[in-house]
């Protein structure tokens, strides 16, 4: 992880935001706060290019819902975490949906925070050799543990570069993946006709790191699915193995 990322803050909470910019600065990072989303565009037309945007999500104007999609639609999009009322798990959805790849709920610990930033830097500038691994409890057996020396899995058409960390179908156009959705595709396509748990699933492919509210693992699969083109009533690819968890059923597995 870089030390010195580039942070990008949009709150409209002045006291919150400069307590923000403070506290991360403190620790490192190169940080830029803007109020609303008129001032992210700015930051960004003058050369910002944060590794990692936090958007509170009830801002004036547009909401931390547009600003997240639109700053996934960019070329080089950033991380994305947002910073959601206590209990609007309804925005938390959404914002999921949207492809943020974390949450934080107000109000919150400024060590919380730091914990967040770090894990969201660390998926994002993850490296093949960096692979994480599950804690005892999620242990899997010898015969799963997946092979380090492959550079891509395909599978049913598709190429997953673990190196590029980038996925394509048949005709080579890519398919734009999350972080998360990427850690999730990985892990699955790594150890497949193998039942999954949804605990396995978070330790696996991004550690205990996050605490993901109920089912979220659920919401990430639907759009994993989506993405896929994987049939949301009839699964063949990531099936549902009710009560048990999740498994990932190719119709081959070539390895390099």
């Amino acid at each position: 992880m870089d030390p010195s990322a580039h942070i990008l803050i949009v709150e409209d909470e002045e006291d919150l935001r400069e307590g923000m910019v403070d506290y991360l600065g403190l620790h490192g990072f190169s940080v830029t706060a803007c109020a609303n989303g008129r001032d992210m565009d700015a930051a960004l037309a003058a050369g910002a290019a944060p590794a990692l945007c936090l958007l509170d999500i009830n801002l004036p104007g547009e909401s931390g819902l547009d600003l997240a999609r639109r700053l996934r639609a960019r070329a080089n999009p950033p991380g994305v975490i947002m910073v959601t009322a206590l209990g609007s798990t309804l925005d938390r959805i959404l914002g999921l949906e949207l492809g943020a790849d974390d949450y934080i709920a107000k109000p919150f610990e400024t060590r919380e925070l730091l914990a967040r930033v770090r894990s969201v830097l660390r998926r994002l500038q993850a490296t093949p050799a960096a692979a994480p691994t599950a804690p005892p409890s999620a242990e899997l057996p010898a015969a799963d543990t997946p092979r380090r020396d492959q550079p891509a899995l395909r599978f049913d058409g598709f190429t997953l570069d673990l190196e590029r960390r980038r996925l394509t179908d048949s005709a080579g156009v890519e398919v734009v993946l999350t972080t998360m959705e990427f850690d999730l595709l990985r892990t699955l396509a790594e150890r497949p006709n193998r039942v999954l748990s949804r605990d396995q699933l978070l330790d696996l492919a991004h550690g205990k790191e996050i605490e993901p509210f109920d089912r979220s693992i659920d919401i990430r699969m639907t759009r994993l699915r989506k993405k896929l083109g994987d049939d949301a009533a009839n699964p063949r690819l990531i099936r549902t193995i009710r009560g048990a968890g999740y498994m990932f059923v190719p119709a081959r597995a070539a390895e390099d």
